[in-house]
């Protein structure tokens, strides 16, 4: 053991799973400075270019940031961490809106779209040298994606939205690439791409997406990749307004060599229309998952993008899982088309609930953000009291620090489950925790 650093090891290998052990226990805390390669290497008895290997290996799994002089440091929000961890303990007794799941009552029996996937596997099994993607779901993929203006490109299947991020990330990048992400966004996103070694670069984040000022900025400084939500964004429920999808195309188009990935998770649960980017960089993806609309269980996402992305994940998945369980494709496919799920229904059950609470929440003076998918987003002063005040009153709701980075406190309210009566005490709770100081908007 190190003296006051919890750090041990003979190998670069050694030493990186003793500091990300530290990081995990706790004795390394986000923030702390680590001590200089030098220093480290003759306390350990070591060589210098061990420790600089170990360093590296930490940069690139996401646990470290190094400033130059100032030295190493463990990140603000180590790979080894979270955001998960920023949650809320749920008491007994307490609603929980903080869990971002859709509510089960409109999602749809799998039984029967399993059973008869089975029994068609039984007639026809999938035997290893089979074709990965399930070639109805590819078919109906394909038409719904044509409906929506996503370009024409290859299709794969894999297990989720942030699985298929990851792959694509993963298939152009390198360690140390800037990665414009939505600021607030998604905390899993923003969790991944510091864990592969990349850079999260922030991008403001309105009603109508991504700004295109920021994203302009962030291309020029030099990032990478742009992961942007279409629909339903968690945790703003944010949409890209046409306009918005022009002004962003008219960025990209500035820098083709921009790796463009879109999450399209809302489909089937949003009543807004899809105004996609595909295509207008030479790599692009384009992710559609099942998750939302048939239960997070369903580990299933479509992916099609450019030939060359495609092939690279493709490639990939070949030399690991393989593929994914033609038994889930063929669920999916009957979920499909035996309607199982009425979209629109579903769709306008959470539009009511968002307008019902962002409503209540403007009549007591409290501005709030939701214009697709299943939570609300509130600009607060001070998120850690709001979190705690709304908890003594009862109600459950999530730190806005799990989807920030330099977007300013707020937290995020799920409505999946919301029922009409309990919008007014939810509305006066929230009021009450805010309080009348001025509050700035996510914008």
């Amino acid at each position: 053991m190190l003296g006051e650093y919890p750090i041990s090891g003979r190998g670069a290998a050694e030493i990186a799973a003793s500091v990300e052990r530290a990081v995990g226990a706790g004795e390394l805390e986000p923030g702390q400075l680590l001590p200089p390669m030098r220093e480290l290497a003759t306390r350990l008895g070591v060589n210098p270019n061990t420790v600089a290997a170990a360093y590296r290996t930490l940069r690139e799994r996401g646990v470290i940031e190094t400033a130059g002089r100032r030295g190493s440091r463990i990140r603000s929000k180590p790979a080894t961490t979270g955001r998960e961890l920023l949650h809320v303990d749920v008491p007994a007794g307490v609603r929980d809106l903080s869990d971002g799941n859709p509510d089960p009552a409109l999602l749809p029996p799998l039984a029967p779209a399993l059973a008869g996937a089975a029994e068609a596997g039984d007639r026809e099994p999938v035997l290893y040298g089979a074709e990965a993607v399930e070639p109805e779901l590819a078919r109906i993929a394909r038409a719904a994606l044509d409906a929506d203006g996503v370009p024409a490109g290859p299709l794969a299947v894999l297990s989720g939205s942030l699985d298929a991020i990851e792959r694509v990330l993963a298939a152009h990048l390198k360690p140390g690439d800037g990665v414009a992400v939505e600021d607030p966004g998604w905390g899993r996103t923003l969790d991944l791409v510091p864990a592969l070694g990349l850079r999260t670069v922030p991008v403001s984040v309105d009603d109508e997406g991504p700004r295109a000022d920021d994203l302009r900025r962030a291309l020029e400084s030099g990032a990478r990749a742009l992961i942007v939500t279409d629909r339903a964004h968690n945790p703003t429920g944010a949409s890209v307004s046409a306009p918005r999808a022009r002004a962003l195309s008219a960025v990209l188009r500035n820098h083709p060599q921009t790796l463009l990935i879109e999450d399209d998770h809302g489909h089937g649960i949003v009543d807004l229309p899809l105004h996609p980017l595909a295509g207008v960089t030479h790599h692009w993806a384009f992710v559609r998952s099942a998750a939302k609309a048939y239960g997070p269980d369903l580990r299933l996402a479509v992916l099609t993008g450019d030939s060359v992305t495609v092939d690279r994940v493709r490639g990939r998945q070949r030399l690991g899982p393989g593929w994914v369980s033609r038994l889930l494709q063929r669920a999916l496919v009957r979920l499909w088309t035996d309607g199982a799920v009425d979209g629109p229904a579903v769709a306008a059950a959470y539009r009511t609930r968002r307008t019902l609470l962002i409503d209540a929440l403007a009549e007591r003076g409290v501005p709030a953000h939701g214009r697709s998918g299943m939570n609300v987003w509130v600009p607060v002063p001070d998120e850690t009291a709001a979190v705690a005040r709304l908890l003594h009153a009862g109600w459950a709701v999530s730190p806005g620090a799990r989807f920030r980075l330099n977007a300013p406190p707020a937290i995020r309210v799920t409505i999946s489950t919301l029922r009409a009566e309990e919008v007014d005490p939810l509305a006066d709770a929230v009021a009450k925790a805010v309080g009348t100081v001025p509050v700035r908007t996510y914008v």
